[in-house]
């Protein structure tokens, strides 16, 4: 399981650290192709609710910086999103548990067909994602979404 959720985590953009092997990934998972898909991707400034899988960040990728120049804390409400623009504040329910948790949108990722967001492994463990499944299906509804021009958007789940 923690080759999958590394495999995961390597394509979520975080950077590897300085001292990272080379090699070291899948091949299918270089930085090209990753760039390729990132490309590919839209902005949604919707603010509409998405259902999707969801998995989280292996432990060693703690500390390595994230897309927003931010680096991944383990402990905080750090996530990342393919479409969602960074900033985004959204509130992520695990469809099973019915458990939920607010997180902001620092990073990219991730690029594994049906997942729609990476949690940190402190937000996963609030809403129910453990160690030993390692993905869920999720909702995540935006509750703040900036715009390309300063402002910022109100989601479904804002406050009234």
């Amino acid at each position: 399981m923690t080759l999958l959720l590394s495999s995961v985590i390597v394509v979520a953009g975080c950077k590897p650290h300085d001292d990272a092997k080379a090699g070291e990934g899948s091949l299918d998972q270089s930085p090209r192709r990753i760039a390729k898909a990132a490309a590919r991707a839209q902005p949604d400034l919707s603010g509409r609710t998405r259902v999707g899988d969801a998995s989280f960040y292996a432990r060693e990728f703690a500390g390595r910086e994230m897309a927003d120049g931010s680096k991944m804390d383990p402990l905080g409400d750090n996530a990342a999103s393919k479409t969602l623009p960074l900033g985004t504040r959204a509130r992520v329910t695990n469809i099973t548990t019915g458990q939920s948790a607010v997180v902001t949108i620092q990073d990219r990722g991730p690029y594994v067909k049906g997942r729609i967001v990476d949690l940190s492994p402190s937000t996963a463990r609030k809403i129910g994602i453990t160690q030993d499944a390692g993905i869920a299906k999720v909702k995540v509804t935006p509750i703040s979404v900036p715009l390309p021009n300063g402002s910022v958007k109100s989601g479904i789940e804002a406050p009234n």
